[in-house]
């Protein structure tokens, strides 16, 4: 059966809002303390004000932290540890204005597919906080894009049209590009590619 479908990211595409990043800092700053802490927050600033070529500001922090002697476990662990945070006081999102509306707009006419690297964790918690859990078809977590993604837009694309949605060009959109898929490019991004739409 022919379908048409729309891949969405998550964190800075149907989530929106510093709060998870917040979280994440303040995770770190728990292990390795303030001064560490403070230059990442430092790095997320820079990031917002397009004065970084950080691909997002997950990216801003990690290379900061790194440069400053965090090691990839610890970086991991402080993730892990913000993403059980999601969608809480701690660590707070929003969904873009009117996003509800839009996906209620495809609903039952396109088929809503969710693509993210971050885990699951706290994943149910937000798209419920974000009201779009029961629009969202298909969601596929930790999934190793950009090569993650590959597999999920060709699979796809075998019965119809599909619009890849994100805001990395490299993770969320280029695969989905080689394919012949469409693609639209949202937020603040180092590199903005070619996409369909931004």
């Amino acid at each position: 059966m022919s379908h048409r479908t729309v891949i969405f990211d998550f964190d800075g595409t149907i989530a929106l809002g510093n709060g998870p990043l917040a979280a994440y800092v303040d995770c770190l700053e728990d292990m390795v303390g303030t001064a560490i802490a403070e230059q990442c927050r430092a790095a997320v600033s820079a990031f917002d004000s397009g004065l970084s070529d950080a691909s997002d500001a997950y990216d801003a922090i990690q290379r900061t932290a790194a440069d400053a002697g965090v090691t990839r476990a610890q970086l991991s662990s402080a993730y892990l540890a913000s993403r059980a945070l999601l969608a809480t006081d701690r660590a707070p999102i929003h969904a873009p204005s009117g996003m509800r509306d839009f996906l209620l707009a495809l609903h039952g006419a396109v088929r809503c597919v969710l693509v993210t690297n971050a885990p699951a964790i706290g994943l149910d918690r937000a798209l419920q906080a974000l009201d779009v859990a029961d629009l969202i078809d298909e969601i596929h977590a930790d999934t190793g894009k950009p090569a993650g993604l590959t597999p999920i837009v060709a699979e796809h694309l075998a019965t119809g049209p599909v619009l890849s949605v994100g805001d990395i060009w490299a993770n969320d959109l280029a695969p989905a590009a080689a394919l012949g898929a469409d693609t639209a490019l949202v937020g603040v991004a180092s590199d903005r590619g070619e996409p369909t739409m931004a």
